[in-house]
């Protein structure tokens, strides 16, 4: 017993005790933060000044004013007709300058509507107002609302 006692040295069992209490190093980890983005706001509701009888005597509004913003917001066009050949159908070819979106040259867009005309008064060259309505049918859903200018 004392033979083994002499063979180890207390250097050698110093550096046994530090290689066995040695352990890895571990990084640590930390949490990542969600990013939450902000809520969109509601949008504000458009409040309509009532009116006063001086104002109704100056200007009075015109039939399709009071008719959209009594519905809600529906598109209104003004365009020319092009066919009336349908039975109570026109088509209406609405024109809109935009800007090349690389060049910036300024470009005509035409755009076709079918819109609904109950009385068949259209003809062919008519500037007519259209207003978004509910689907007549599969491609019909705006309507003439009036006649700005007639052919001659």
């Amino acid at each position: 017993m004392i033979e083994d006692k002499e063979q180890t040295t207390p250097n050698e069992e110093q550096e046994v005790s530090v290689t066995e209490v040695e352990t890895p190093v571990v990084e640590e980890v930390v949490p990542v933060a969600k990013v939450v983005k902000p809520k969109a706001a509601p949008k504000a509701k458009k409040v309509v000044a009532k009116s006063t009888k001086s104002d109704k005597s100056e200007t009075a509004p015109s039939v399709v004013e009071t008719k959209s913003e009594a519905r809600g917001s529906r598109k209104v066009r003004v365009g020319r007709v092009v066919s009336n050949r349908m039975d109570k159908t026109a088509v209406v070819a609405v024109e809109r300058l935009m800007r090349h979106p690389i060049y910036g040259k300024i470009i005509r867009r035409t755009e076709k509507f079918k819109a609904h005309d109950e009385a068949n008064d259209c003809s062919i060259g008519d500037l007519v107002q259209i207003m978004e309505t509910k689907p007549f049918s599969r491609e019909k859903h705006w309507r003439i609302v009036r006649i700005v200018e007639k052919v001659k």
